[in-house]
């Protein structure tokens, strides 16, 4: 049967409640996405179907189902009211352009769709990511500054699956980062099954005053759209789940540090020490070849003083570890894990506010030209809450991205499903993926 066939029934905008109108200010860590495509995550569900309904895949999840989350998004618009709104560009006289968020209300995308003849298990027990996946997400591929008063900032898809159902989200990633990604679902989440708590889950703080003295509002910044873009050419790719067991995690950081005689390493950079030594061996790479991790670093508690936690918007940057093939295949994967924790713990709070002072004076928005086969680099975080994400018809079964930021060398780090567990998405060469696979070395601390 085919399984890429997903049909839309029906396409709605969903809009706050509360109207709430007002303005959004963008800052160098949001306008420096523009030239990037948007922020894709989704979560699947498993629903057993009851018998009336076994035929007929329409219907599952009932209708009711399907207006109750349209109804629990317009109460969470209501709290997080510009992502109901557009990006709005302005030509200055200087011939440069400004960006904000109008908190006008004209509403999120939402569909709803079926995919006929995928079940659960369809997406689960393949090695490699199915293709189709890709299909359970708007807004393929555009990039973020082409959403200028036309295009909505959030859109959301629900697939109804033979067995289950999948929501998929799609945010333009000049307005947030994945810490406001995960905030804005977790509160759908809890609103939809009625247990929303602004004390579990805090509001969300658009307020900008904390650059007072740091940023004058708005920016100026090069106009995107005579930015020359070019659309990459993506090689052909393939995306595989590694999950780490908190067992196998803990076994890891024990023996970096104990390679280093150090207790510093974090449980984190012991794993990206272990992908960065093993994709660096399965690349068959010349020993005298520089290799690169970036790793995207969050600046909420990095700032000086620390922005809230419940910040929205962007709050990251992109910090990087340099090795030549050869002394990091030497050295092992202690001294990768290392080799990362120096140059995390190198970048203090004092440069969160000289990289804003810098940009705003010289802005230069990253172009995506593709990553080369000796780089690396990892975004989101195991700390996200992505497993509590229960609509009202229990938690989901696994979480997966859209096609938009897939580039070869892309880690994407989740928390596991079990408690103290992690879980990476690589996105890589087939080439690369099958000789990660006959690596004794790195497959005996996973499970796919």
């Amino acid at each position: 049967m085919q399984k890429n066939m997903v049909h839309f029934l029906s396409t709605d905008t969903i809009r706050s409640m509360s109207n709430s109108i007002g303005r959004m200010e963008l800052t160098p860590w949001d306008l420096n996405f523009l030239l990037q495509e948007h922020m894709q995550g989704g979560l699947l569900f498993h629903l057993k179907p009851q018998p009336s309904q076994e035929q007929d895949a329409h219907h599952l999840p009932k209708n009711d189902v399907i207006d109750h989350l349209k109804a629990s998004l317009s109460r969470t618009l209501d709290i997080f009211y510009p992502l109901a709104g557009r990006l709005v560009m302005i030509e200055n006289d200087d011939k440069t352009a400004s960006f904000f968020v109008d908190c006008n209300n004209l509403g999120v995308q939402f569909v709803h769709a079926v995919a006929d003849g995928v079940t659960v298990a369809d997406i689960l027990d393949p090695i490699y990511v199915p293709q189709f996946v890709e299909s359970f997400f708007l807004m393929n591929r555009v990039l973020n500054y082409e959403g200028t008063n036309s295009k909505p900032l959030l859109s959301v898809q629900v697939t109804v699956l033979v067995d289950g159902f999948f929501i998929g989200c799609s945010l333009n990633h000049a307005v947030a980062d994945g810490a406001s990604f995960w905030h804005f679902f977790n509160t759908w989440s809890e609103i939809s099954r009625g247990s929303y708590d602004v004390k579990s889950t805090p509001l969300p703080i658009f307020e900008r005053s904390f650059f007072d003295g740091i940023i004058d509002f708005p920016l100026h910044i090069p106009n995107p759209y005579k930015e020359n873009v070019e659309r990459v050419v993506h090689p052909p790719l393939q995306q595989r789940y590694f999950h780490f067991p908190k067992e196998k995690i803990a076994e890891l950081k024990a023996k970096a540090n104990a390679e280093m005689n150090t207790n510093k390493i974090s449980s984190l950079q012991a794993l990206l020490g272990y992908f960065w030594l093993s994709i660096t061996r399965s690349r068959r790479l010349n020993d005298d070849q520089e290799v690169q991790y970036l790793i995207a670093v969050g600046a909420r508690q990095r700032m000086h003083p620390p922005l809230p936690n419940q910040y929205f918007g962007n709050a990251a940057q992109a910090v990087m570890a340099t090795s030549t093939v050869g002394d990091l295949i030497q050295h092992g994967h202690g001294w990768a894990a290392w080799h990362i924790n120096n140059m995390l713990a190198s970048k203090i709070k004092e440069e969160q506010r000289k990289f804003l002072v810098d940009w705003s004076k010289n802005p230069r928005m990253v172009k995506f030209s593709g990553m080369r086969s000796t780089k690396l680099l990892t975004g989101n975080s195991p700390r996200f809450n992505v497993y509590g994400n229960d609509f009202g018809w229990g938690r989901p079964v696994a979480v997966r991205n859209g096609v938009s930021l897939k580039f070869e060398g892309n880690l994407t780090v989740f928390p596991g499903k079990e408690e103290g567990s992690i879980d990476f998405e690589a996105c890589l060469l087939p080439e690369t993926l099958d000789a990660m696979a006959k690596d004794a070395e790195f497959m005996q601390a996973i499970t796919s």
